[in-house]
């Protein structure tokens, strides 16, 4: 009776899985978000999770207004995940998020603006987006702030700020070290022997 009564419930059981039934998902910690950000898997993520958590990242971004979900819609929509494609909301998402201060959201508006993804190609303001982020710490804006200035974008004023943060730098990878030292010649190659040196120094007027 058992092995009956067994035998005629592992069809319903299997059936649930072959209809796509899935596991509740948890909403992601903040902590666990940026993670994901900074991997770069956090569009693979919610589809991994089946989008279940469509809502509940909507909510934390349009109502709740934090900057990590804002993101996070914010490409969502982008790039139609879970969502139709609505770049134009996107976009204005993650500004929101640059807006409260997050550098995730600015350097990833610097790169769309830096590569005309999205947006008309503008390596001006790009400049303009990660200028914050790289003066707040974040070494991947400073990098890229540095790339830009030494191609000639932004402002010769700030280039002296640029140098001083990125020769400062603690990299945690020879790779990304050597490749700071790169950036920084073609930098110098636009600044005044003083200026360099004076931006050698740990201090620098104070900042």
């Amino acid at each position: 009776m058992l092995r009956t009564l067994l035998i005629w419930l592992l069809p319903l059981t299997l059936s649930g899985f072959a209809r796509g039934e899935s596991i509740a998902v948890d909403i992601y910690s903040q902590e666990k978000l940026l993670a994901l950000i900074h991997a770069d898997r956090y569009l693979e993520q919610v589809k991994a999770d089946d989008c279940q958590l469509v809502q509940d990242i909507e909510a934390r971004a349009e109502v709740l207004n934090q900057p990590l979900y804002q993101y996070l819609w914010g490409e969502m929509q982008n790039y139609g995940v879970c969502v139709p494609a609505n770049p134009a909301r996107g976009i204005e998402l993650l500004n929101r998020a640059a807006g409260q201060g997050s550098p995730e959201a600015m350097v990833l508006l610097a790169q769309y603006y830096r590569d005309g993804r999205f947006v008309v190609q503008n390596k001006h303001r790009a400049v303009q987006y990660v200028l914050p982020a790289a003066a707040n710490g974040n070494q991947t804006a400073r990098m890229m702030l540095a790339r830009l200035m030494s191609e000639g974008y932004g402002s010769p004023r700030d280039y002296e700020l640029a140098y001083h943060w990125l020769f400062n730098e603690v990299f945690s990878d020879e790779e990304t070290k050597l490749e700071a030292l790169t950036l920084l010649q073609g930098l110098e190659a636009r600044m005044p022997a003083s200026v360099v040196q004076k931006a050698r120094k740990a201090s620098l007027n104070g900042r």
